[in-house]
């Protein structure tokens, strides 16, 4: 309880509330100890970093100014990308998270498609990150015929600015694709 709660909360309680709660059954010392070995049992591993994390420091990057659809389509693309399993254990989640923002840039035709300071932020190029941002794009241009449409719904909404409903990105369609959707 002492380990979550120093996790999750602001105001953690203390080492003497415990000893309050369980009356007096253990020492200060003894709590101690035993929060130490919990966490050097756990390697003091207590979570896994996820692309959230990097996702807001690369949309900064990305946009100086606060951008709700540049943000939007960023996390409509990470969570297409976290909903498939080949997605999720071929890529690191700054790699995801990258590759996100980069299938975003893309998708809205901002330029360049990836700049010196997103590269300096994330540490990935731009050639890096395609082969991810292409499975992206092609997760967003099967998206609205999928199986699971929770995630396709969500950035429906006006209020995630339907960015489900822009085309996908053109430049990181397969060529045949691209010829398809042009012909018809």
């Amino acid at each position: 309880m002492l380990i979550a709660c120093k996790y999750e909360e602001i105001w953690a309680p203390e080492v003497n509330d415990f000893i309050h709660i369980s009356e007096n059954a253990y020492a200060r010392e003894q709590i101690l100890q035993m929060e130490k070995a919990i966490l050097g049992k756990l390697e003091w591993y207590l979570t896994v970093p996820t692309p959230y994390v990097f996702l807001v420091r690369y949309i900064k990057a990305a946009t100086p100014s606060n951008n709700q659809e540049m943000e939007n389509m960023t996390f409509f693309f990470a969570e297409l990308g976290l909903m498939n399993y080949k997605t999720t254990i071929s890529y690191c989640p700054s790699m995801l998270a990258a590759s996100s923002v980069y299938a975003a840039r893309s998708t809205l035709n901002k330029t360049p498609l990836w700049t010196q300071t997103l590269q300096h932020h994330s540490g990935y190029s731009e050639d890096q990150l395609m082969e991810c941002a292409k499975q992206l794009v092609s997760y967003h241009l099967g998206a609205a015929e999928s199986k699971l449409k929770a995630i396709y719904r969500k950035f429906s909404s006006p209020d995630r600015g339907a960015v489900a409903f822009f085309p996908p990105a053109r430049n990181l369609l397969p060529p045949t694709t691209t010829d398809a959707a042009s012909s018809s």
